[in-house]
């Protein structure tokens, strides 16, 4: 178990109440100039936009809409502008992690004199770390990315081909997190955002750390629930207990617990976000496609111990030879993963072609130093185009 460090001062107001009794005095307390983000016009048609702003009554609001998945540095420019322009002193972001992602860069950029793709390029490490940020209260509709409660954004950069994760200084200052805000997301939406929250447990479970059963067990009881509840969300898409199983699930994925005491960094995430970057599919989607891939290139002599241990512990598979327990693991992962309709190939995503791969390949091994210890095993160059290769094919689990 690795030395580390935890804090996080984000204030959560889970449950179906929260908003309209509190969310005045969370954002006021902050100043009276409100940069309001938030993606579509699913917000207006739910009747969650009439709320929010019959609730900031009094307050002065500007409002910048239209953020994408995979939000585009585009409109982090235009918050910057905002921002700028109208003196914000707090972001309410309204939507998924997309929308909150790039607020969290707005909140930043507003101090900043530069482009803002700056605060991104260098991922947190200088130029987002040694500024400001405004407060930012988000209001979740989306279970996924556990932006809510933590200080990453992941912003891409369509005329680079970029997409890249980075840190500002502040996790959200105030988190509304009602699970019936997520009745109305579409099953694609359902499944890729529970796939999400998957994948963040499995890039913190499968760890060079040793002896670091607490967070191990702590991922394993996360990864149990999602298993579970996501089938319910599909099949009842207005099951409360499905939601906010899943939406605290995304919320303590990745707010810093589930990485206390490890080691190394992760691994599919940048090869995905290479996906994304070029094709701009869905996150959650492109993990799912990945993920089991990713096992059997990471299953050795040297890593089946914690795939077995995966096994039990999570799919409570029985049996003493740690290689089978582990191969079938991997097999239950990926059963799990399209029983959620999820398209296990890169096909079903509309990539039908190779032409990009080690162009994808060479970036995500530089980002992510995956052939230097940056993840669970070192991958090279070749190792990540085979990984693209075997996402193009069923062979090996069907």
């Amino acid at each position: 178990m690795e030395d580390f460090r935890f804090q996080n001062s984000t204030d959560i107001r889970f449950g179906k109440h929260h908003i309209d009794e509190e969310l005045h005095d969370a954002v006021a307390q902050f100043g009276q100039n409100v940069l309001l983000t938030y993606g579509g016009g699913s917000i207006k048609k739910s009747g969650l936009y009439d709320r929010v702003m019959k609730a900031l009554a009094g307050l002065h609001v500007v409002e910048l809409s239209g953020i994408a998945p995979n939000p585009k540095i585009d409109s982090i420019r235009e918050g910057q502008k905002l921002a700028k322009d109208h003196d914000i002193d707090v972001v309410l972001s309204v939507g998924g992690g997309s929308v909150i992602d790039a607020s969290k860069v707005i909140a930043s950029a507003k101090f900043y004199n530069g482009d803002a793709w700056d605060l991104v390029a260098d991922r947190g490490s200088q130029s987002r770390a040694n500024i400001d940020q405004l407060p930012v209260v988000d209001i979740l509709t989306l279970s996924a990315t556990g932006s809510e409660m933590n200080a990453g954004s992941v912003i891409s950069n369509p005329e680079l081909n970029i997409k890249l994760g980075t840190y500002g200084p502040k996790t959200p200052a105030v988190s509304f997190l009602d699970p019936q805000l997520t009745y109305s997301v579409s099953k694609w939406q359902t499944a890729a955002g529970s796939f999400d929250i998957f994948s963040h447990l499995t890039e913190q479970y499968f760890d060079r750390s040793t002896a670091n059963d607490v967070t191990a067990g702590i991922i394993e009881g996360m990864m149990r629930s999602v298993i579970k509840w996501a089938p319910i969300a599909l099949k009842e898409p207005d099951n409360y207990d499905a939601r906010a199983n899943l939406m605290w699930g995304a919320t303590m994925a990745l707010n810093g617990i589930a990485r206390s005491g490890n080691a190394n960094g992760w691994t599919v995430h940048p090869i995905e976000h290479e996906l994304s970057a070029y094709y701009d599919i869905t996150h959650g989607v492109g993990l799912g496609i990945l993920t089991p891939r990713w096992m059997k290139r990471a299953l050795s002599a040297e890593t089946e111990g914690k795939f077995a241990r995966f096994g039990r512990e999570v799919w409570h598979l029985t049996g003493d030879n740690d290689h089978e327990i582990a191969e079938k693991a991997i097999q239950a992962t990926y059963d799990w993963i399209k029983s959620l309709d999820i398209p296990m190939t890169l096909g079903g995503v509309d990539i039908n072609t190779d032409e990009k791969f080690v162009e994808m390949a060479q970036e995500a091994v530089r980002i992510g130093h995956l052939d230097q210890g940056g993840g669970y095993v070192n991958l090279t160059v070749d190792d990540v185009v085979a990984l693209y290769q075997a996402s193009s094919t069923v062979e090996g689990f069907e």
